[in-house]
């Protein structure tokens, strides 16, 4: 039996780390063959999907930044009663942290390494907190799988990992959701991102500020939780949306503008070139090995830069819906699955 550690789990919080836990848990749930059971914590009883799971009780409650941490700790104080329920012939810990640990064989996620390659973003509490967490799940895990030869590349480098137990399994897009529609193009460029300091929305603003010069009734259309502060004038907030609204949102923008300093994978590109919105996009990290030839690339500190990728993108949007409707084909979750599948097999022999 494949056991899958969700404990450290609570929805709503986790961004792109959550979306990959559940379309993973769907695609399983679709074309996997083995027997899994998801242990989950209290606050997400339901992130299961189909498969059968647990509601782990012995773990605490968590929500806020501090109870996490504090369940953390109590796993940590008291590993031996939480193994005593999360049991398995190979355990998954899709959200890096090996809670409980102590458990072999093990897979554990590594979604990316920005706390090591932009320190300045990070509290030194936080990166002490990974350092401590996330590298020692790391090296302790029989096998690790990152989303992109790019964390692949950085892990090896930076945490000294053998490059034989590292695989790179991208992620998937849910083309029942993510697809072009008939709706006609609307004159605004859509971001949806928290307001995380990576996310880079300030030189976005600047950038902004350069198009409404030619394009006065050109708006921006922000997405995600979180507090973006005062905005310039043309920017939309509409905080969190149902993945309904975001596919509506994606089928009726100009483009979607993605101005990130990092990602492990970069999902929003690829869900925007699987409705055919034309994708402007960073060439940080991993986008370009993501994104390939199908989105027109920018250096993310440069606003007129930024401004000049719009324009082209806005010049030629059916050359670039069909480049992206073409490079989203080839991503799936049921192939995500089939290959983390592939993985736990091996174990299991």
């Amino acid at each position: 039996m494949i056991a899958i550690a969700l404990l450290t789990l609570v929805p709503g919080e986790l961004g792109g780390s959550e979306t990959y836990v559940r379309e993973l848990l769907r695609g399983l749930a679709r074309v996997g063959e083995l027997e899994y059971r998801v242990y989950v914590p209290p606050v997400a009883p339901e992130a299961a999907a189909e498969l059968r799971s647990e509601v782990v009780t012995e773990y605490r409650a968590a929500r806020t930044p501090r109870e996490r941490l504090a369940a953390m700790t109590a796993a940590a104080v008291r590993p031996r009663e939480l193994r005593a329920r999360v049991r398995g012939d190979v355990v998954h810990y899709p959200l890096t942290i090996r809670v409980p640990r102590g458990i072999v064989p093990s897979v554990v996620t590594l979604h990316d390494l920005q706390h090591l390659d932009l320190p300045q973003l990070f509290s030194r509490a936080e990166r002490t907190f990974r350092a401590v967490a996330w590298h020692r799940s790391v090296r302790g895990a029989t096998v690790v799988i990152v989303p992109s030869s790019f964390v692949r590349d950085r892990a090896v480098e930076l945490l000294g990992l053998d490059l034989r137990r590292v695989c790179v399994i991208h992620h998937g897009i849910d083309h029942d959701v993510f697809s072009p529609g008939g709706d006609e193009r609307e004159p605004f460029l859509l971001y949806p991102a928290r307001p995380w300091p990576h996310k880079n929305h300030a030189r976005l603003f600047e950038a902004f500020a350069l198009l409404r010069r030619d394009r006065p009734d050109l708006r921006l259309v922000l997405t995600g939780g979180g507090d973006f502060g005062v905005v310039p004038e043309g920017v939309d907030l509409l905080g969190l949306v149902a993945h309904d609204e975001l596919v509506l949102l994606l089928r009726r923008a100009s483009a979607l503008v993605f101005p990130s300093l990092y990602e492990g994978f970069g999902q929003p590109p690829l869900e925007a070139m699987a409705c055919g919105c034309p994708v402007a996009c960073s060439d940080a990290a991993s986008l370009p090995e993501v994104c390939s030839d199908a989105a027109r690339y920018f250096h993310p500190d440069d606003p007129r830069q930024i401004a000049g990728a719009v324009l082209d993108v806005l010049a030629a949007p059916d050359e670039w819906s069909r480049r992206g409707i073409e490079r989203a084909r080839e991503f799936t979750w049921e192939a995500s699955a089939r290959a983390h599948e592939g993985v736990y097999r091996e174990l299991l022999a």
